[in-house]
């Protein structure tokens, strides 16, 4: 045998080998992707517990061993005594977090986590949402704002926790709620409407590039990326925003009638102690002081609704975001949208 016959032996042998390995793990990816979607999507974490034995770890080690001796004891009797009470607690706490971008899309988590929560809470609850959010797009947060009325419909408590900021269309759904309350300087209000409108028409009529759109109804496309705006269409795209406006303090004013509308309604934002003095929250404080305030006596029950992608539609999404990333999703990101 050459020494040339014997390279192209090793080599085949080397590459059945890796392929083996390579179908290995694809068999194994594809059982966990499987594996994955099946397994339940709604995350809970009990927070009265995480409180209770951080309190307790801290509380170890500032003390001595005759101390910390004395502290089991005690612990362990009082574990006793409370168990039945403290886990058949009368009002439980539910616990969901909204990180809003322009779009909303938290809202898909959501909607599913409300969805859990009303499946077992009963109006002796609680339900606390904390929101952070600067607003976006009408539709999405108006969206939002629906679900977390579903909360209401049902006569659940819902109480809103603005941390850092609840603006615009996160303001909006903070109103659905029984009680706000808010950081002192938490970024608070902003009840107005904006609309980001690039045109490229003369740009495009200065290189004698002709573009034609046609459309059915007088006001189908008021204004556009690449067309010429006209007064009226500008006047008629103005009023659009200005209805959106009366439905936005409309919606406000319904949720929380004490309000001096048309002096909070010019789209400035206040820090949580001006808003308090303005009736936009009910009291200052973080969202962590008031989960605590239950703690000893209630069960606090984060619910985290999570995605468990599969593999398929994991290269399916990647495949998607670089489509988006093509010359299509320019007229898409760059067409006339209104934020609240």
């Amino acid at each position: 045998m050459t020494a040339l016959e014997s390279i192209g032996i090793f080599a085949a042998e080397t590459f059945l080998i890796l392929f083996a390995i390579i179908a290995i793990i694809m068999a194994i990816a594809f059982v966990a992707s499987r594996a994955a979607s099946q397994k339940s999507e709604i995350e809970i974490e009990l927070l009265h517990d995480k409180y209770k034995n951080v309190g307790s770890l801290l509380k170890e080690y500032t003390l001595s061993k005759s101390e910390k001796k004395e502290l089991r004891k005690k612990q362990k009797i009082e574990s006793k005594q409370s168990e039945d009470k403290s886990r058949s607690h009368e009002k439980k706490i539910f616990l969901i977090d909204f990180d809003g971008d322009v779009k909303a899309s938290a809202v898909e988590n959501m909607r599913e986590e409300i969805t859990a929560v009303l499946t077992c809470a009963t109006p002796e609850d609680e339900v606390v949402v904390r929101i952070e959010s600067p607003g976006g797009v009408v539709h999405g947060y108006g969206f939002a704002a629906s679900q977390l009325l579903r909360i209401r419909e049902k006569n659940i408590p819902l109480t809103v926790c603005i941390d850092k900021v609840a603006a615009s269309g996160g303001y909006l759904m903070s109103v659905t709620a029984n009680k706000i309350i808010a950081a002192p300087f938490a970024i608070v209000g902003s009840i107005g409407v904006v609309a980001q409108v690039p045109n490229l028409h003369k740009l495009l009529k200065k290189h004698d590039v002709d573009v034609r759109e046609y459309t059915a109804g007088e006001f189908k496309r008021t204004v556009s990326l690449l067309g010429e705006i006209t007064p009226k269409g500008e006047e008629k795209f103005k009023q659009q925003l200005e209805d959106v406006h009366v439905l936005f303090k409309g919606f406000v004013q319904k949720f929380r009638p004490q309000l001096k509308i048309a002096e909070i309604a010019t789209g400035e934002y206040w820090y949580g102690e001006q808003a308090l003095t303005l009736n936009l929250v009910d009291q200052l404080g973080t969202s962590d002081d008031y989960l605590m305030s239950f703690a000893e006596k209630h069960q606090i029950i984060k619910i985290k609704f999570e995605q468990h992608e599969s593999l398929s539609e994991k290269i399916s999404g990647i495949l998607g975001n670089a489509v988006k990333k093509g010359a299509l999703s320019v007229v898409e990101e760059f067409e006339a949208k209104r934020f609240i």
